[in-house]
């Protein structure tokens, strides 16, 4: 069976615009969620994907990119700073496995995410996997977010 998730390459420009689309799509979603007019996360233009060092992994059904989860990694831990999945495959398992994925291929003894309070099917994943709330605090853009952490 061929592989589902792949390394993405960000720095080309068909791949990065398809990095994008999920993103939109996704945040979109959360947008409401949160009741928030202003969303960071959809303002990320193509050249912020380009030109940005963290690390892309892609996963992929019927030749669609269908979820992205975007890592910053470092001695120490391992920041899953997003976890995007496109609606249209929504609850079908895909977050789960990036995060699995995450775990496998990451030497860290501690992993973090976070997202909005108001995000409860994220707050659920992420509390499956393990994670544990360490603490809450409000962006400069009035969003209230959750921070979890996972110590292995």
């Amino acid at each position: 069976m061929e592989r589902m998730i792949k390394k993405l390459n960000n720095k080309d420009i068909v791949i990065a615009k398809k990095i994008r689309l999920v993103f939109q799509v996704s945040y979109a979603i959360e947008a409401k969620l949160l009741n928030a007019t202003n969303f960071p996360p959809l303002n990320r233009t193509l050249n912020d994907f380009i030109n940005c060092d963290t690390q892309f992994y892609g996963y992929w059904k019927n030749e669609a990119l269908t979820a992205v989860v975007e890592i910053r990694d470092n001695q120490n831990s391992t920041l899953i700073q997003s976890l995007v999945v496109d609606p249209l495959y929504f609850r079908q398992g895909i977050a789960g496995k990036l995060i699995n994925f995450v775990f496998e291929n990451y030497n860290s003894k501690t992993f973090n995410v976070e997202t909005g309070l108001a995000n409860l099917p994220a707050i659920k994943l992420y509390e499956r996997f393990g994670f544990s709330e360490v603490k809450q605090y409000d962006t400069d853009v009035g969003i209230r977010k959750i921070r979890f952490e996972k110590i292995i």
